[in-house]
C-alpha cells in the first residue's frame, strides 16, 4: 500500500507516464520514418530502383513491427497472442503470393474474339 505523499509525488507535474513517452517518441520516430519513405520515392531519378524499392520495403517492415507490437500492445501480450498474430500474417502473405503467382499480368490479358 502506498503512502499519500508517494501517490502525491507520483501524480505531481514533473512525473512523467513512461508509457504516453514511449508512444509519443515511437510516434516521432514514425513520421521520420514516413519522411524518409516519401523523399525516397521522390530520389527514384537519382538512385536506382532496386535500392529505392529494398529501402522502402525495409523502411514498411520497420514501421510494421512498431505499430503492432507497441500501439496494439502486442509487447504486453502473451507469447501465445503474438503467435496467433504472426501465424495470421504468414498465412495471409502466403495467399497473397499464391494469387499474385495464379493471376499474373499474362493470365489477365483478355482474349481476342475471333469468329
Amino acid at each position: 500500500m502506498s503512502s499519500p505523499a508517494a501517490h502525491a509525488q507520483a501524480h505531481a507535474p514533473g512525473h512523467h507516464d513512461s508509457k504516453f513517452h514511449l508512444f509519443v517518441q515511437i510516434a516521432m520516430i514514425l513520421a521520420v520514418i514516413t519522411g524518409m519513405e516519401i523523399v525516397g520515392v521522390f530520389m527514384r531519378e537519382f538512385l536506382p530502383a532496386w535500392f529505392v524499392i529494398t529501402m522502402l520495403g525495409l523502411l514498411s517492415v520497420v514501421k510494421f513491427m512498431f505499430v503492432i507490437f507497441i500501439f496494439m500492445h502486442l509487447k504486453w501480450d502473451k507469447i501465445f497472442c503474438t503467435l496467433l498474430f504472426f501465424i495470421g500474417l504468414i498465412l495471409g502473405g502466403g495467399t497473397l503470393f499464391a494469387l499474385l503467382a495464379l493471376f499474373r499480368m499474362q493470365a489477365s490479358i483478355p482474349l481476342t474474339y475471333t469468329p
